[in-house]
């Protein structure tokens, strides 16, 4: 749908990875998203690191004074920001603000600062997963009520804040963010209730000046069983702006994308219809008299179009063109759907700027029949067809397609462009706001 929850960085952490098919669609994390996800994160980091560090004594910042043991009485997080190492990973930083007090009532202010490199790799169970490399914690005085040593270094702090488990809770301080990496993505995204998809990383994330880039492979399953879909001929690459984006999300959808939900949809049957004509059998004996000799009752006559091929999808720039196959049976309803007749129809839907916003068009095959009762046919039927054909099958495709996402973040600002081959779709991320209020992050 129009609404899809995530950032790519989070979705790389918690799909596993694949390597059975080339990637068909993907996206980008500008430096304006990485910027918008710390600021989020910082009351995540906060709560994270008072209840770790106030679990634990303080380090004594007089160790020559005697004195008893200090302990943290406030921790606020004061910086915390994630930029981007070209080719390399992230970089965080995290300075946090520790009130610590003594045995003599002192109240003491000290500054720890953290600094990391972060990038994402895959495991041995071809998972992804964060990485934390060279962390440089410091530990420093910034107020004091008496005269008194004015630094401890970072071995001081890792002997004495428990370093060792502080810091990675720190480095992985976003919401949300689950310990095993796959969880939130076990289950496909729904499309129509017996038609799912779900994407899947190939490889590890690539770093550039642009953002975090990630490439994704699509799967699709009906009812419950992942389909076989053709491989594209050509694996898709992840388009990088010529410039830098203003939006923190860049996502990429590339025309065998299309055709593989098409084609979906279409093995899952939600391209077909049914629709009950105005029409009995009765009345239709009226204008075609064999009808009569056919049905000793009258009964209502009902339309079922279903697929024949699959669809045919094409993009090009500002225009899409998405061609459906279908069949109409005509016949009626009794306890068993008698087909009278079977007329062939091309449907064509026009997607510009908006997917899956216009009327098809659909036009009648009328080869295989004489050209009197072709008329006879187009006059009685296509008006119906034409109508009710298209608002079934768009009420389906309006329903959209879930994109890559968690349940905590929602898309704002999005931007939908049609290229040749492939779909960009900037939007900002949007922290939702019982999220962001919640003072548990579980």
């Amino acid at each position: 749908k129009g609404q899809i929850c995530s950032s790519i960085i989070l979705l790389i952490l918690l799909v596993p990875a694949h390597t059975n098919r080339s990637p068909d669609c993907g996206g980008i994390l500008t430096p304006s998203g990485l910027r918008y996800l710390a600021e989020v994160s910082k009351p995540h980091a906060e709560s994270v690191l008072r209840k770790d560090l106030m679990a634990h004594p303080a380090p004594d910042p007089s160790p020559t004074t005697p004195s008893s043991r200090s302990q943290i009485a406030s921790v606020k997080v004061d910086k915390f920001s994630l930029t981007l190492i070209p080719d390399t990973g992230m970089r965080l930083s995290i300075e946090v603000d520790l009130g610590i007090t003594s045995g003599s009532s002192t109240t003491k202010e000290m500054r720890l600062s953290i600094l990391a490199d972060l990038h994402v790799e895959m495991n041995p169970e071809e998972n992804l997963e964060l990485v934390t490399s060279d962390c440089k914690p410091t530990l420093e005085e910034v107020q004091s009520t008496e005269e008194i040593d004015s630094k401890s270094s970072g071995s001081d702090v890792d002997k004495q804040i428990n370093i060792e488990k502080t810091l990675p809770r720190a480095c992985r301080s976003f919401p949300h963010l689950p310990e095993h990496p796959s969880a939130p993505f076990a289950a496909p995204f729904p499309i129509t209730p017996n038609c799912q998809v779900q994407y899947l990383p190939l490889a590890a994330p690539m770093y550039s000046e642009q953002g975090i880039i990630i490439s994704l492979q699509t799967t699709f399953q009906v009812a419950g069983t992942v389909i076989p879909l053709p491989v594209s001929p050509v694996p898709f690459s992840m388009p990088e702006p010529v410039r830098s984006s203003p939006s923190h999300l860049i996502l990429a959808l590339s025309k065998h994308f299309y055709i593989s939900l098409f084609s979906a949809l279409e093995q899952s049957g939600a391209l077909n219809v049914s629709l009950l004509s105005s029409l009995t059998t009765a009345t239709l004996a009226e204008r075609i008299t064999q009808m009569g000799s056919l049905f000793q009752e009258d009964l209502p006559v009902v339309i079922q179009a279903v697929s024949r091929s699959s669809p045919r999808v094409a993009l090009e720039e500002d225009k899409a063109i998405v061609e459906l196959f279908l069949t109409a049976q005509i016949g009626t309803r009794s306890s068993l759907f008698q087909s009278f007749l079977s007329v062939n129809v091309v449907s064509v839907e026009l997607l510009c700027c908006s997917l899956f916003s216009r009327d098809i068009e659909l036009s009648l095959a009328t080869s295989d029949v004489g050209p009197i009762l072709a008329a006879l046919l187009e006059e009685l039927f296509l008006p119906t067809i034409r109508e009710e054909v298209p608002a079934q099958i768009n009420a389906v495709l309006r329903q959209g397609v879930s994109l890559p996402h968690i349940a905590s973040f929602t898309y704002t600002d999005v931007n939908i462009t049609i290229h040749k081959d492939y779909v960009l779709i900037p939007c900002n991320l949007q922290l939702e706001a019982r999220t962001r209020e919640s003072s548990t992050w579980q």
